[in-house]
């Protein structure tokens, strides 16, 4: 029988690292919380004997306030582990304490990973780990995920991971309200106390775990105990808890004296700073513009496309295909304007590729470099404004490399509201690196009049739609705390293995849709379905927006994948079907157009088909209205913007 080991952790301590160095199996890593939305399970041999380890998102506690709390604690409390590893920052020992009395509570047998020792290390705090593990009365491990330091003695000690005796001692009312809700389990409930305190706290997710031992009417007299309480029982566990991580941590820590502030901890306090932290921010997107949008999808998508790809290896294929297959229909579909090989390939490896690869590389560097919180803080107040926090930037910068991804990462959003706002914003203006990559090659070909028209339409529809969303949706915004990691050169093995898997994700995930929607138009142009969408998209795409009918095939193709419908106007560019105008009004359309269709089936799933449909529908609409909007204004005053396009 193959037995479980979890790992457990706050957000942002290095957890994913540890799992990597257990297992072999690399999650993604970040330094910023909530990488690790879905668990990720991975198998090891320690002894002669087999493990599967699951690595659970970040969560600060096992009473949940948000998605990923809830599966952490659900993990914990379904699959009753052989040992559970804590994850904890020695950087912050009394956060993680908070957790791990929860976990002592659980009764699961516990191994403490004192992660990031360096980095405490450096700031002069030292932490005597087996004192700790007196008290706990668990193993105390200390770790550096990174260098691999401390794992061999983790491995060594995990089968002795034990249950914990240390027991936090609640004010007598609590007291007896645990041990009276524990009593009343008509049977063996798992973490019978811990479930116990989650109950009285008010948690009700927890009530499948105990609903079979749960006498009639057992909710209800509980619920009228606690509302005898003048304070919040939850308030006083709650309390309790910090007081004793208070005397813990003061009882292990001592501090050497303050370490002298090295650049790199200058260099991270000024990057919060409003001068010139907004300053660095604007750096930042420029680099990114710079390497992405004008070295990849300029400079890298040139070369692949018109000397590697339309030099040497469509003509070799189309010889080899022209020769070796009989079939001209097969012919065709392989090599013709929409053949696998012609179309699919080249857009994928020649023209997306180059661009995301670079979009990832860029990201796993801001990741590595502890820079992403610090963008959380500076951009906290302009998400206030459309019922966000600075927690959304997560989703929204992933959103510039995967929709899909991103829209997953909305699940560290704690309230529905803010999850909502999120996924509509995303849908609407956020394009991905490919698209955006793609983009911001076709617009290069015009006056910098057209690049800014294009990021104004998109940031200003952003802000102006999350704003007047933010005033009709229900809810609130949740409060913005978050932790930031120490500013730190980033490791070149970590940000390389990030984007080796990010990549092995787009050829697994995205390529077999180039395919698929190359393969969809090339029968919708067999059967004469193209032509028919031509002449119903006519009056809209002809009349109101002022594209030619034949950009309508790359609306579809943007649904199937948006980086395929910019590559598709990026073509036309090239082969002189668009003028200035036109360029510019179609890259912002199919900007704002629907989202493709995996990120379309992620927002199905987490928000429901009826609230989807409506959201799908809204994004068609505005796109529509204000492409064609922006049309008529560029009738008036397209000299602005014209200019010869090509790239040279």
């Amino acid at each position: 029988m193959v037995e479980t080991i979890v790992l457990v952790g706050n957000p942002n301590v290095g957890k994913s690292v540890i799992f990597g160095r257990l297992t072999g199996t690399y999650a993604v890593v970040s330094n910023y919380p909530g990488t690790t939305v879905d668990i990720s399970r991975g198998a090891m041999t320690l002894a002669g004997r087999r493990y599967e380890v699951i690595d659970t998102p970040g969560t600060d506690a096992l009473l949940p306030s948000s998605e990923d709390e809830q599966v952490t604690r659900d993990v914990i409390m379904r699959v009753r582990p052989a040992a559970v590893i804590q994850v904890a920052d020695a950087k912050n020992l009394r956060r993680a304490l908070l957790l791990t009395f929860e976990l002592i509570e659980c009764g699961v047998p516990l191994i403490l990973a004192l992660n990031m020792h360096d980095e405490a290390v450096s700031r002069g705090i030292r932490i005597d780990a087996p004192r700790l593990e007196n008290i706990l009365g668990v193993p105390v491990i200390a770790t550096i995920g990174i260098t691999g330091e401390g794992i061999p003695e983790l491995k060594k000690r995990l089968p002795h991971a034990r249950h914990g005796n240390f027991n936090a001692t609640y004010p007598p009312e609590i007291e007896r309200l645990l041990t009276e809700t524990a009593a009343g389990f008509g049977a063996p409930a798992p973490c019978a106390r811990a479930a116990a305190a989650m109950l009285v706290s008010g948690d009700r997710t927890v009530f499948r775990y105990v609903a079979g031992a749960l006498p009639d009417g057992f909710i209800g007299r509980l619920e009228r105990k606690v509302a005898d309480f003048v304070r919040p029982p939850r308030l006083l566990i709650f309390e309790t808890k910090n007081m004793y991580a208070a005397q813990i941590t003061g009882e292990v820590i001592t501090s050497q004296g303050t370490p002298a502030e090295s650049r790199l901890a200058r260099l991270g306090a000024l990057c919060m700073r409003p001068f010139p932290g907004y300053l660095i921010v604007l750096a930042v997107l420029f680099i990114m513009y710079e390497f992405v949008g004008v070295f990849a999808a300029g400079t890298l998508v040139n070369l692949l496309e018109n000397h590697l790809f339309g030099r040497y290896v469509i003509p070799l294929a189309g010889t080899l295909i022209n020769g070796a297959i009989p079939s001209e229909i097969v012919r065709e579909f392989l090599m013709g304007p929409y053949g696998l090989v012609s179309m699919a390939l080249t857009y994928a490896a020649a023209i997306v590729l180059p661009v995301v690869a670079a979009f990832f590389l860029f990201f796993g560097l801001l990741e590595d470099s502890g820079y992403l919180p610090r963008l959380s803080v500076m951009l906290d107040r302009l998400f206030r404004t459309f019922g966000l926090n600075g927690k959304a930037v997560l989703p929204m910068v992933l959103g510039l490399g995967c929709g899909t991804m991103a829209a997953l990462g909305t699940r560290i959003l704690e309230t529905r509201k803010e999850r909502l706002l999120a996924l509509l914003l995303l849908s609407l203006t956020i394009p991905c690196s490919a698209q955006l990559g793609i983009i911001l090659g076709l617009l290069a070909g015009l006056s910098w009049q057209a690049g800014l028209i294009w990021f104004v339409s998109i940031t200003g529809s952003l802000v102006a739609v999350g704003a007047a969303a933010n005033r009709v949706l229900p809810g609130h915004r949740s409060p913005f705390i978050l932790e930031i990691p120490p500013l730190r050169r980033p490791d070149f093995g970590n940000v390389v293995t990030k984007v080796k898997m990010r990549l092995v994700w787009y050829v697994r995930e995205a390529v077999p849709l180039f395919a698929l929607g190359t393969a969809i138009l090339f029968f919708s142009d067999k059967l004469h379905m193209l032509s028919v969408l031509e002449r119903v998209a006519r009056p809209v795409v002809v009349s109101a927006m002022g594209l030619p009918a034949q950009v309508t095939p790359t609306f579809i193709l943007g649904f199937l994948r948006r980086d395929y419908g910019a590559a598709g106007l990026f073509v036309m560019a090239q082969d002189g079907l668009l003028d200035a105008r036109q360029v510019v009004v179609s890259a912002v359309a199919i900007t704002l157009f629907i989202p493709c269709v995996a990120q379309c089936f992620v927002v199905i799933r987490e928000q429901g088909m009826k609230i989807a449909i409506a959201l799908f529908a809204f994004v068609i609409i505005y796109a529509i209205g204000y492409s064609s909007l922006l049309n008529m204004v560029l009738k008036t005053f397209h000299p602005l913007i014209l200019a010869p396009l090509g790239r040279g």
